[in-house]
């Protein structure tokens, strides 16, 4: 296979689309010297191994310095040796170059599913797909989404750039300072009525941001070990609204206790609950849409993160307390 299109193969090429066609494929009663002088005349271009089959079957592989070695008259069947890895014709190149390495195969047996002998691929030529997975994947687990080389860069940048890649989505955060504060503006009335809404607004928040973030770090966590982000937004949306209903049980009696209003109390709860679920999607999905809009998320989701659970936290407090206190 040539260089040109092994440029193309990703982690699902199929193992059919690997094989190497310049290798002969020859039966066992060829001689030695029969071989050579075939190889000579047709100036194939992959000498490094001769594949040895019967009734499209692999028997064997048998290398060229064996060839060179052995007399004339000998034949395949007598210097053939076992290849120590095989896989379907519909197995991943990523698949093939883990069993490459797990085995320390140097070559990997394609069939069909009927057994029929296929082709060989090189475990070299597999090299810089393995090297390009495992920089993705020490990318996830540092908090990459693209890849090793922009964390790389990202990390030895010089100042000024630092702060051009990091000061945009602060920037963003400033706008949301200054959005809460209308916010609070706003519901300026509900809070000279209860003052005690006052005391747990800064508590809603910070619990929300709290979950966000761990919700976050597993998300990372899972796309670095390979979990669906299917499966991790089904069991982090739950987790998000189990952890809410429990912290707003939790916080119901501390409430009651400090201000004497059941009313203020449910308010707390319920908003504790609602923030920390609203938090936990907000957290799931940013990361994933900043990378997919071409920025890199260490810098962009957590400000943006932070702003919008923020706000939305803010937001849901006043709702329940207009819905609960009806002031």
């Amino acid at each position: 296979m040539s260089n040109d299109l092994f440029t193309t193969v990703t982690a699902d090429t199929p193992a059919s689309l690997l094989v190497e066609p310049d290798i002969p494929v020859l039966p066992p009663t060829f001689s030695v010297g029969d071989i050579l002088d075939r190889l000579r005349k047709e100036a194939t271009a992959n000498f490094a191994y001769v594949a040895v089959c019967e009734s499209e079957r692999l028997l064997g592989v048998v290398p060229a310095v064996a060839l060179l070695r052995a007399p004339p008259a000998a034949l395949l069947s007598e210097l053939v040796m076992p290849v120590s890895a095989s896989v379907g014709a519909g197995e991943s190149a990523e698949r093939v170059a883990w069993l490459a390495g797990h085995v320390g195969a140097e070559l990997i047996a394609v069939s069909d599913e009927a057994g029929h002998f296929l082709g060989l691929v090189l475990a070299q030529r597999l090299l810089p797909l393995l090297v390009s997975e495992h920089e993705l994947d020490l990318a996830h687990l540092g908090g990459f989404l693209r890849g090793a080389t922009r964390a790389r860069t990202a990390s030895e940048e010089p100042v000024l750039r630092r702060v051009w890649h990091r000061a945009p989505w602060l920037m963003v955060g400033l706008v949301g300072v200054v959005i809460a504060a209308q916010i609070v503006a706003t519901f300026q009335g509900e809070l000279e009525s209860t003052l005690a809404l006052a005391f747990f607004l800064p508590g809603i928040v910070y619990m929300a941001d709290a979950v966000g973030t761990q919700t976050e770090t597993l998300v990372m966590r899972g796309l670095s070990v390979g979990v669906s982000v299917r499966r991790m937004v089904g069991l982090e949306t739950f987790t998000g609204a189990f952890i809410g209903a429990l912290l707003a049980i939790a916080i119901f009696p501390l409430v009651l206790a400090l201000t004497g209003e059941s009313r203020v109390a449910a308010v707390v709860s319920v908003s504790l609950l609602a923030s920390t679920s609203v938090a936990t999607l907000v957290a799931m999905s940013l990361p994933l849409l900043i990378d997919r809009l071409g920025f890199d998320p260490v810098f962009g989701s957590g400000p943006l993160a932070t702003v919008m659970q923020d706000l939305l936290s803010i937001l849901i407090y006043f709702g329940v307390a207009v819905a609960f206190l009806g002031t």
